[in-house]
């Protein structure tokens, strides 16, 4: 099929060249007719340019690509906003609930009124191909996070003298405080740092010092990301892009 269609384009092709040539000769009932044809083609060609446009400027579904700091040795955009999920919306979410891989909604609502939707990122100066939007009503609950497992790459040679950045993209209908936490699991201990985002920019970095945790180097075992909302009754926020990178801090 695939070489008929290849050798009736060139048909379609060469017909339209000599049509082109002959032009200047031809007769008016033959450029009247040349003229229908043509415009209906044209009609065709744009609608297919338009969608082939849209779709070529979007960011590449699987792409990893952001900026890194100078000096980075580890840096991660989660799969959430990489690859479209297989159930891309979910309603009444439950606590517990896991949306791809490593991500995980915790809230203490008795009757959740909470939606979550991966929608596909269209603007231009997007680089993740995918958001996360979150839409809360009612909300009788006394806590909302997202929990984002970071991979054991993110821990791999871990020092106290590294510095774990988050970058985010987040918008909102309103004003809303979000704060970061950062938790090391390393023995029976979990170190965690938190630090509130800036409510003043669509796109914000918080980061994370090591060099004043108590973090035993030598027992790492996992860490995680919890993304914890305050006061989210009657709000819609849209997680443009999250990444992370981690990178030594200059020497004192």
């Amino acid at each position: 099929m695939k070489l008929l269609d290849t050798v009736l384009h060139r048909r379609a092709m060469r017909a339209w060249r000599r049509a082109a040539r002959g032009a200047p000769d031809m007769s008016l009932d033959e450029l009247r007719r040349i003229r229908s044809g043509g415009a209906r083609l044209l009609h065709f060609l744009q609608e297919a340019l338009a969608v082939a446009d849209h779709r070529l400027a979007l960011p590449v579904v699987g792409s990893n690509a952001f900026p890194r700091p100078h000096g980075t040795d580890w840096s991660w955009r989660p799969e959430i906003w990489r690859l479209p999920l297989p159930v891309p919306g979910l309603a009444s979410v439950p606590s517990r609930t896991t949306l791809g891989r490593g991500v995980t909604l915790f809230h203490d609502c008795a009757h959740s009124e909470l939606s979550l939707r991966q929608v596909r990122n269209t603007r231009e100066s997007d680089l993740a191909p995918y958001g996360l939007r979150m839409d809360t009503f009612a909300f009788d609950g006394s806590f909302l996070s997202l929990a984002i497992d970071l991979p054991p790459e993110a821990i791999e040679g871990m020092t106290k003298r590294h510095l774990v950045r988050l970058d985010t993209i987040i918008d909102m209908e309103k004003p809303l405080e979000i704060f970061a936490r950062l938790n090391v699991r390393h023995g029976p201990n979990t170190e965690q740092i938190i630090r509130k985002l800036p409510l003043d920019a669509q796109e914000n970095t918080v980061e994370f010092d090591l060099a004043y945790s108590s973090l035993n180097e030598k027992r790492l075992e996992r860490a995680w990301i919890d993304l914890i909302f305050e006061n989210p009754a009657m709000s819609q926020v849209t997680l443009r892009d999250v990444t992370f990178s981690r990178r030594l801090r200059a020497a004192l």
